[in-house]
């Protein structure tokens, strides 16, 4: 879905429509959960603070999260997609794989069906989605951003070559900052830099994730899409106004694990790390990101 929540947002709202909307909560510390295109067109995108936010576009309209919304939504958008497959792998609320190597419809194409989702997401719903169709999960996911937004982009088998080789390692899975920088000491800066190295070269600088790369750089993945995955984690979080001690985060991590709704016998038992001094941390964390707090440090907020 495209600028997803922004989208809902301008949909329910018609004064809205055509401006900047940033959707987050108006607070010191708060963080955009999406931005519309007019409000991208100055920089903005999600996960960002939103003082930032603000600075980059001061006329934007900021507005609450309305998650429940969001999720009926969402609900609305996988049924039309279950008109067409049940072989459906959500990823969020406005993103998910569909494997439509068989579709309930009989259409020809993996392409007809995306348009044919596309044109009933818009004329039941009044939203856009941009799609990917490819012949595998990973071409599909870089497909589906390359039009955005309203978008839909095709890799057909024959011209997976032409699509990856020129493209920077960065947009592979898995390449970030750190990946990024290793590469480029090997002197890979594109997909065809990377193909020029062999496999045992790229597990001594990666490990196992250098098998991953080599493959993902001939366009080779052979993760099905799975439309039943049993539940392995739930995060929560919040955010402080002001920086919190390590020796006062036991509560509130106590209090946000009530809060996720996961059953008791399934929480990991949290302990409060022992320290030599008591500084501040990041001020937001998530139950996963508290139980490495003692690996924090202020600088690297």
């Amino acid at each position: 879905m495209d600028a997803f929540y922004a989208s809902v947002e301008q949909r329910d709202n018609p004064d809205l429509r055509g401006k900047p909307v940033i959707v987050a909560w108006r607070a010191k510390r708060s963080v955009v959960c999406a931005a519309s295109y007019e409000a991208r067109a100055f920089g903005v995108h999600s996960a960002m603070p939103a003082m930032g936010a603000q600075r980059l576009c001061p006329q934007a309209i900021f507005l609450p999260p309305g998650f429940t919304r969001y999720r009926a939504v969402s609900r609305s958008v996988h049924e039309i997609f279950k008109r067409y497959t049940d072989l459906i792998e959500p990823l969020s609320l406005d993103e998910a794989y569909l494997d439509v190597t068989e579709n309930k419809r009989g259409l020809p194409t993996a392409t007809q069906v995306a348009r044919k989702i596309r044109q009933q997401i818009r004329q039941e719903l009044n939203l856009t989605a941009s799609a990917g169709v490819a012949p595998n999960k990973f071409l599909a996911k870089l497909a589906s951003d390359w039009r955005k937004p309203d978008g839909l982009f095709v890799i057909r088998p024959e011209e997976i070559d032409a699509f990856l080789l020129s493209l920077a390692v960065e947009r592979l899975p898995g390449v970030g900052k750190v990946t990024g920088e290793k590469l480029a000491s090997l002197g890979v800066k594109t997909v065809l830099d990377l193909r020029k190295l062999e496999v045992p070269e790229l597990e001594e600088q990666l490990g196992k994730y250098g098998v991953r790369l080599y493959e993902l750089a001939r366009g080779i993945d052979e993760n099905p899409v799975v439309s039943e995955r049993p539940t392995q984690s739930i995060s929560v979080e919040d955010t402080f106004e002001q920086d919190v001690l390590l020796t006062e985060i036991e509560p509130m991590i106590r209090r946000l694990a009530e809060s996720s709704g996961w059953p008791r016998a399934n929480r990991r038992e949290y302990r409060a790390p022992s320290c030599s001094n008591s500084r501040p941390v990041s001020s937001r964390f998530s139950p996963a990101a508290i139980r490495g707090a003692r690996l924090l440090h202020p600088a690297k907020n």
